[in-house]
């Protein structure tokens, strides 16, 4: 992993171990609580990445940094953020919305790097992307945000398959991490500006 790769990966940490720690605050959850909270969001959908990548240990066990970070992460949170409900109301989802395109491209990045196809690419910035913060919510008795109708894993997608293009046409590595990491943070963005969403699959039943 190149170094530029590395501190896009580090920031993406940061930025889902704050998404966690602000979470964990509004529900009142204790400082170990905090800790567990941001630590799944953080290094949650890089595990289940790397496990079905077969690359274990996974990315944090063989770098400890990545725990330094969110260590670091949730106690400035707590230091600075002293009352999380009071924050205002989009903090959580545009952090949330950066970490998404951060580790979107990431996770394409990786499978990328381990010569698969296009089509694995993109799920693995799926995975990476969205799964540290799905288990965050289920943690918080909360209905993932892929699960909703509002744009989310489209976001992820479409990023995903942006850098994987992008590469495919010849760009050069870092071109297509920001480029992709802009065009996943801009249409996630949007959504949540416009309110926008996919429609619903509303079965209706004959009642009897």
């Amino acid at each position: 992993m190149s170094e530029w790769i590395y501190f896009f990966d580090l920031c993406g940490t940061a930025v889902f171990a704050l998404s966690g720690a602000l979470a964990a605050g509004r529900h009142r959850m204790d400082p170990f609580g905090v800790i567990v909270l941001a630590s799944v969001t953080a290094v949650g959908g890089g595990s289940i990445r790397d496990a079905l990548l077969g690359t274990t240990p996974v990315f944090w066990i063989r770098d400890p940094n990545y725990i330094i970070v969110i260590l670091i992460t949730v106690l400035l949170t707590m230091i600075l953020v002293r009352k999380p409900k009071k924050v205002p109301q989009h903090t959580l989802p545009i952090a949330d919305a950066l970490g998404l395109a951060l580790f979107t491209v990431i996770g394409a990045e990786k499978a990328l790097s381990l010569e698969l196809g296009g089509m694995i690419a993109v799920v693995m910035g799926l995975i990476t992307g969205v799964g540290g913060g799905m288990i965050r919510d289920l943690l918080c008795r909360q209905i993932p945000m892929i699960l909703r109708t509002e744009i989310y894993a489209t976001a992820s997608i479409v990023g995903g398959i942006c850098y994987s293009l992008s590469i495919h046409l010849g760009a050069v590595d870092k071109q297509a991490l920001v480029l992709a990491m802009i065009v996943a943070l801009a249409i996630r963005l949007a959504a949540i500006k416009w309110h926008l969403s996919l429609p619903a699959f509303d079965l209706k039943t004959n009642k009897q």
